[in-house]
């Protein structure tokens, strides 16, 4: 594996342990900052020995492009496997056979016929945001806008993916909803860990974390099965009285809107329908990436605006010129959606300096072959664990101009220089399947919210934290006043 990887360079490895004196400074709050350090001081492809475990580490778009390429390297590196307890072998975590047909069942559930039904959902929800905001739009407050958008996805989520209402926002001690918060700040706390990421260790090390997780599991899978069992029961009465009215996944969006439980309730794999706790498993997973992700970006967009008015108002003069300056009565669609450009790249520029999954993992199975106009042909050996860091791909300096700036105007006039390699939302076979629904979440999110609110630079700064999810250590605070003109 040495001689294999020897035209690329990385810091100095101690025999045996590697370099491990490197990765124990490296922790949640401080891994945005050293892994630019790290990238700046030993190029934009790299090599890190843990132990026995060779470590690539990418922030080269030309290098990844090739990755992301690859329809045989998309398995998840073993960190993942701390998700594994709460969300199974889902469309998140499986690969081969399993991942394949997971995703082709899946995938007509975001078809824009059925992405244009939802948009009612994403309206009726961001309402009752506004309306559990406005307590806090006095000028003067201080708001973590995080606290809200987070509930606010998980509304939406729940009620597009498991076709139930869970009024988060309402009902903020809903055993559930804090049950998905709790569970992804454990996780979280777990991944950059790496011995907690073997279970043996962390129920050794940490008992009492181990028996809160067991309980929070417990609670996240007792509520999805109780709703699948009812969407099941409402699926099997709707057959037998009204067949003509049932949902039919070969014809997407030609009848009503169909969500993902619905399509899983539905499908067969060789025959065969898909099991109580297959279904659980990716309902879980959509539950997990659908509002966790989206509310990073939608918050980190929110606080980036309260401190730019000059994007702020130009954007909000986008808006008014499509909507109005009064109430928006219009509906939302995917056409009027599609026509506000600088809307586009005001959300490409917030996910491009902080984007939701900040890191990609992928595991090795069999030599991975690479040509580079820098390192020239070479092969990433079987057994290596390869890391696409995201968030310093976005911010590499050549490949943007003040790349740690705000600046949407850079994407009005593209020169192709955000592809493939550097897509937010992944590329390739293994890319964002949900990513047209989160940008939609978060355009009809960002009209409604600039329409009737201010955002003002109230608060601390952000200060990011990088795991699974990137967020905010002390949160994403703003300040809010209702807009009189």
């Amino acid at each position: 594996m040495r001689d294999a990887v020897k035209n690329i360079g990385g810091p100095f490895a101690v025999p045996i342990l590697g370099c491990i004196h490197l990765l124990a400074e490296i922790n949640p709050q401080n891994i945005k900052e050293k892994g630019e350090e790290i990238f700046d001081k030993y190029g934009r492809l790299l090599k890190i020995w843990a132990f026995n475990r060779l470590l690539i580490c990418s922030s080269d778009v030309e290098f990844n492009e090739q990755v992301f390429a690859s329809n045989v390297h998309i398995s998840k590196v073993q960190i993942y496997g701390v998700l594994q307890n709460w969300l199974g072998l889902g469309l998140l975590l499986s690969d081969g056979k399993k991942w394949h047909s997971r995703r082709k069942i899946i995938t007509p559930t975001f078809h824009f016929k059925i992405l244009e039904q939802f948009l009612e959902v994403f309206d009726s929800q961001s309402t009752v945001l506004l309306d559990c905001l406005a307590e806090k739009a006095d000028g003067k407050s201080v708001v973590d806008v995080y606290q809200y958008i987070s509930l606010y996805t998980l509304d939406i989520i729940a009620e597009t993916a498991m076709g139930t209402k869970v009024h988060a926002q309402t009902n903020k001690t809903m055993d559930y909803t804090t049950a998905v918060k709790e569970m992804t700040d454990l996780v979280s706390w777990r991944v950059l860990r790496l011995h907690l990421n073997s279970d043996l260790l962390f129920t050794i090390l940490h008992p009492f974390k181990k028996m809160r997780q067991n309980q929070l599991i417990k609670i996240l899978h007792n509520f999805t099965k109780n709703v699948i069992e009812e969407r099941r029961a409402f699926l099997e009465k709707k057959l037998k009285h009204d067949s003509d009215n049932l949902m039919d996944i070969n014809d997407v969006g030609s009848k009503k809107r169909c969500g993902l439980l619905d399509v899983l309730l539905q499908s067969t794999v060789e025959g065969q329908p898909l099991s109580d706790e297959d279904i659980r498993e990716e309902v879980d997973t959509f539950m997990f990436e659908g509002h966790d992700t989206t509310a990073s970006a939608l918050s980190f967009l929110l606080h980036l605006l309260s401190r730019d008015e000059r994007v702020q108002n130009k954007l909000l003069a986008e808006v008014r010129e499509a909507y109005g300056y009064k109430e928006i009565t219009e509906p939302f669609t995917l056409m009027n959606l599609n026509e506000l450009k600088y809307l586009d790249c005001v959300i490409k520029e917030g996910l491009r300096l902080f984007p939701s999954v900040p890191i990609i993992g992928r595991s090795i199975k069999e030599d991975f072959k690479y040509k580079h106009s820098k390192y020239g042909e070479g092969v990433i050996p079987k057994g290596t664990e390869l890391i696409v860091s995201l968030i310093a791909t976005l911010r590499n300096p050549e490949r943007f101009d003040n790349p740690h700036d705000f600046i949407p105007e850079r994407y009005e006039n593209s020169d192709g220089r955000n592809n493939l390699g550097a897509s937010a939302f992944s590329a390739g076979a293994r890319n964002c399947i949900g990513q047209k629904f989160a940008l939609y979440v978060m355009k009809i999110t960002m009209v409604k919210l600039i329409h009737k609110y201010e955002f003002l630079p109230l608060g601390e700064p952000i200060r990011p934290i990088v795991t699974i999810a990137i967020r905010s250590e002390n949160g994403m605070q703003l300040g809010l006043r209702e807009r009189v003109a």
